[in-house]
């Protein structure tokens, strides 16, 4: 999924709420995707850039796709992240340039880790189901990983299991009695929470691991803070468990991970360290290096923006510029 321009400085949003103590209520944005799909941004944002190594987080939908389209992103290049797919409802065509077509759908999940480059596009095949509902997630790649060759993995059943009133399926990392299959480069956790209520379920936490949380459908109360979708509860590390009150029909997003020391520059698609990185990805994307093609998609591919007047600062995670 196509991505974000840099961040300014670290500076409190319009909106943002303070909850409890340790804990903020970030507001996210509507973000048009292509032409006919509009997502709720979540990450990043001024007062807080990153859940762990989590450094992008896109909600789309509910949305009617019956007599439209559906998402149609064109092919365009990553690097330096993985990104994270799943579905509630529909279904998306993958293609990259390793040659893979494979198409989600709700309960399935797709990792994709760029290293060093690769393009790829997504696309609600012709014939799709009526509704479109689903989180495009980013993972920051450590430095000992970012360079390597890219990969796709698609994994078409992960493991659950029930606590209290909630059903937890792990998407990524370990929680509770089961772990995903996904394979990762940092310590992360993201699990879908559904609820069965109206109940109160304590969940175990990592406490070296900062926490997000996020509604997709429903309403839930989360650490004391009234959720509803639109918005993402930021935790920060200490936390041994998470109360939720939630009734039935509530999804929530739960991600984690320990917090990521490398200052990032994050512009368009890419995730480098410096300006001369970002300039260089983007000059191969457009002169036709680096990214292998993505072959069997007839769209042409999307032409990356100009890069901005100013220089591009690599920043840490509270937003503070770095060098």
């Amino acid at each position: 999924m196509s991505g974000t321009e840099s961040m300014p400085a670290d500076t409190r949003q319009p909106g943002t709420t303070v909850a409890e103590p340790g804990s903020v209520l970030l507001p996210g944005h509507d973000v048009p995707l292509g032409r006919y799909t509009t997502v709720r941004r979540l990450l990043p944002q001024r007062p807080r850039r990153m859940v762990g190594a989590w450094c992008f987080v896109d909600h789309f939908g509910p949305d009617d796709v019956a007599d439209r389209p559906g998402m149609q992103v064109p092919p365009h290049p990553h690097t330096g992240l993985q990104t994270v797919t799943w579905l509630v409802e529909g279904e998306i065509l993958h293609r990259d340039g390793l040659g893979n077509t494979q198409s989600i759908r709700p309960g399935e999940l797709n990792v994709m880790t760029s290293g060093h480059g690769i393009a790829h596009s997504e696309q609600s095949p012709p014939r799709h189901p009526p509704v479109m509902h689903g989180v495009q997630l980013w993972v920051a790649l450590p430095d000992h990983a970012r360079h390597g060759a890219p990969d796709f993995a698609h994994h078409a059943a992960l493991p659950s299991w029930r606590g209290g009133d909630l059903t937890a399926t792990v998407l990524v990392g370990e929680f509770g009695p089961v772990r995903s299959p996904a394979v990762v480069h940092t310590p992360l956790l993201g699990v879908e929470l559904r609820g069965h209520g109206p109940g109160s379920t304590r969940l175990p936490l990592d406490p070296g691991f900062e926490h997000g949380v996020l509604v997709m459908s429903g309403a839930a109360e989360v650490a004391d803070t009234h959720l509803t979708p639109g918005t993402l509860l930021y935790l920060e590390p200490g936390r041994r468990e998470l109360t939720v009150r939630a009734g039935e029909d509530v999804r929530l997003l739960l991600l984690g991970g320990e917090p990521f020391d490398e200052p990032l520059v994050m512009w368009w698609n890419f995730v480098g360290r410096s300006h001369e990185e970002i300039v260089q990805a983007r000059e191969d994307w457009m002169a036709g290096r680096r990214f292998a093609p993505v072959l069997d998609d007839p769209a042409a591919p999307l032409p990356a923006p100009d890069m901005p007047t100013t220089r591009l600062k690599a920043r840490d995670r509270h937003g503070r510029t770095s060098g």
